[in-house]
């Protein structure tokens, strides 16, 4: 097989790159302030989008919209869709976009009731309160470590609060940031590395692997799935861009729901090998068995897909997931490691770790509405 240079990949750039998809279009040198009136508001993954209506000096009344984040960080964030009342007065300031006049990137935004927010900001308002599901047992009846309930990522913030630059970093360590410190894009600045849940992987990929990294388009829905609205992998998608993911342990099954794209896995315990016939699909076929408190978890039986952009994967991918659980602070650990010859050699490995979700469990709908033109459909009668 070919042996391409070492690609580099770390999921502190990933979230970067998928999170602003959009961003393709706007332009960053131009600042717009709108007021006026909401007339609705698609609060769905994998961005949300604000719809009003802005009277201007002539008495012209022109149709609106502005991008915002995916509903399911939103929602971590103390947004809500019920903040978004038709009739109700907003202002926005943002970014314009370069081709579509109606069309902006929200940085900020003021509601009629006072409430206010920055893009990457958590919501200002005297009654959001987010509660804590910290106080849980770590052990089940039967003495198994207790994986179940609603886990999620730590927030990812960016030290600009209104998105016009700096990095993504976690919650906790934004303070340590000066604002706007780090550049999208660049791990090598101030500011990249502070997304440490996400792990730096190496990997050498086969001719075809390098075949289709080069052929592989971020932003199209052709070959990215997630602008299909559809899971990338079992991999990518447990903590990327911040999902509210629920496990449950039922007898002899655990099910793992990820918290965007309505996907779910079924890990069966009680099965020493996988069935001969396996009917592939994104998810695969896992069996699981305990090693001490280690849920070991061994998949195989997937469709041909992306395992993290740009690295394709073939149904000869093999996936084994190691979940433990720690206690101080209460956290979820998984390791995993990969094989799929067909586009890459060796082990492709990493880790992340989630956490006591802040709010609770419930997959939010997508609908991919960044690639419409909304002065063509403002402008509709």
């Amino acid at each position: 097989m070919y042996r391409s240079a070492l690609i580099f990949m770390s999921f502190c750039i990933a979230p970067l790159a998928f999170a602003h998809h959009g961003a393709g279009t706007f332009d960053r040198d131009s600042s717009v302030e709108l007021t006026g009136t909401i007339t609705g508001v698609d609060f769905v993954n994998p961005h949300a989008w604000v719809y009003f209506e802005v009277t201007g000096a002539d008495g012209n009344v022109e149709a609106h919209r502005c991008e915002m984040r995916a509903a399911t960080v939103l929602r971590r964030s103390g947004w809500s869709e019920e903040l978004f009342v038709p009739g109700e007065a907003v202002t926005i300031t943002g970014r314009g976009d370069r081709f579509d006049p109606n069309s902006c990137y929200l940085s900020t935004i003021e509601f009629e009731d006072g409430s206010t927010a920055a893009r990457y900001g958590q919501l200002i308002a005297p009654e959001v309160q987010p509660e804590s599901s910290a106080n849980r047992p770590m052990r089940l009846a039967n003495g198994r470590p207790n994986l179940s309930g609603d886990w999620a990522p730590e927030q990812l913030v960016m030290t600009d609060p209104e998105g016009r630059g700096g990095a993504l970093v976690l919650l906790s360590t934004v303070d340590l940031f000066e604002p706007g410190e780090g550049r999208i894009g660049d791990p090598t600045l101030p500011g990249q590395g502070g997304a440490r849940q996400y792990s730096t992987r190496e990997v050498t990929l086969t001719e075809a692997g390098q075949a289709a990294a080069d052929a592989f388009e971020t932003y199209s829905p052709e070959f990215n799935p997630r602008m299909r609205c559809e899971t990338t992998s079992v991999l990518f998608d447990w903590t990327f861009d911040g999902p509210v993911n629920r496990i449950t342990q039922a007898g002899d099954t655990i099910t793992l729901q990820y918290g965007q794209l309505a996907f779910s896995r079924a890990i069966f315990m009680e099965m020493e090998s996988h069935p001969a016939e396996i009917e592939a699909s994104r998810a695969g076929h896992s069996i699981g068995r305990w090693d001490g408190d280690v849920l070991v978890v061994d998949t195989v039986g997937f469709a041909p897909g992306v395992l993290s952009p740009p690295i394709l994967s073939s149904e000869e991918l093999h996936v084994v997931e190691r979940f433990q659980l720690e206690s101080d602070p209460v956290a979820l650990v998984r390791e995993y490691v990969a094989v799929d010859p067909v586009y890459f050699e060796g082990e492709y490995r990493g880790s992340d770790r989630i956490f006591p979700a802040d709010i609770p469990y419930g997959p939010d709908a997508c609908e991919e509405l960044t690639f419409v033109d909304y002065s063509e459909q403002a402008a509709a009668p």
